[in-house]
């Protein structure tokens, strides 16, 4: 274990020592060529390239250099580090939220994920943030404990006008709070008569608050006391497949919601 750190360490203390082996995982190149596109110096370029050959690393053929199949490993699964890590620096200000028990998908495909938190100045910033996917997208999909009113408000709009297609999956709860209020409870009726538009009720808990905006998974994150900490919005193949699995699990459960309801 002790020697396996040492290999990382001696890759992570030299960029150029990581950008070489993963040029000549590429491709063979010849020193000057390495010296070119790492920006090093040809003495410390020999250096690496002594160092890569004594590793088994690297071969030398006709003048040029390529990386042996372990070379090519290591650099393989150097880059898969640094991508964990960057995606642990970014997802450590938030992971204490994410909904982990029910996420299946593997953490790494949050990468390059949208991550928006209140501030001082745009209180309601992750709000405004799933408003505008919802403002932009031609069919959305939710499943949630929850519907706020300008979620509702958007959506309604957009179906009425014929630019978008809608379905969403809602706990009893959440229906039974917008029909409480009379404002809310008209336009969640304008929604039901939309011809584009359908909505469903369950008495299942719904763990989170998840949209779907054409190919973009949004959610809202929020801590043990309901309140809103950030949310998160990814286009990752993966994690739409993850979403998409999860709507249907929750719409062919549930009953459509009528207007004798509200």
């Amino acid at each position: 274990m002790e020697s396996a750190l040492d290999e990382i360490e001696f890759l992570a203390l030299s960029q150029n020592r990581v950008d070489a082996l993963r040029y000549l995982a590429e491709r063979p190149h010849s020193r000057r060529e390495l010296v070119e596109r790492t920006g090093a110096s040809q003495p410390t370029m020999g250096r690496i390239l002594s160092d890569f050959e004594a590793r088994s690393w690297l071969v030398r053929e006709d003048g040029a250099y390529r990386a042996t199949v372990t070379g090519e490993l290591v650099s393989r699964g150097f880059d898969d580090l640094v991508d964990i890590l960057d995606t642990d620096a970014k997802l450590r200000p938030v992971v204490e939220w994410l909904p982990t028990d029910a996420i299946t998908f593997d953490l790494e495909h949050l990468t390059e994920a949208t991550i928006t938190t209140p501030s001082q100045v745009r209180p309601n910033a992750p709000v405004k943030r799933a408003v505008s996917l919802l403002s932009e997208a031609e069919d959305v999909r939710i499943f949630s404990y929850a519907f706020n009113e300008q979620n509702l408000d958007i959506v309604r709009e957009r179906t009425a006008a014929g630019d978008q297609r809608f379905e969403g999956v809602f706990s009893s709860a959440a229906i039974d709070a917008l029909a409480h209020d009379s404002q809310l409870r008209e336009q969640l009726r304008d929604l039901l008569n939309a011809d584009a538009a359908a909505v469903r009720i369950t008495d299942e808990p719904i763990p989170m608050a998840a949209t779907i905006a054409d190919t973009t998974v949004h959610l809202f994150l929020r801590d043990d006391n309901g309140i809103l900490q950030a949310s998160i919005d990814v286009t990752e193949p993966e994690v739409l497949a993850w979403a998409d699995d999860l709507f249907e699990r929750y719409w062919e459960a549930a009953e459509p919601l009528d207007l004798d309801r509200l």
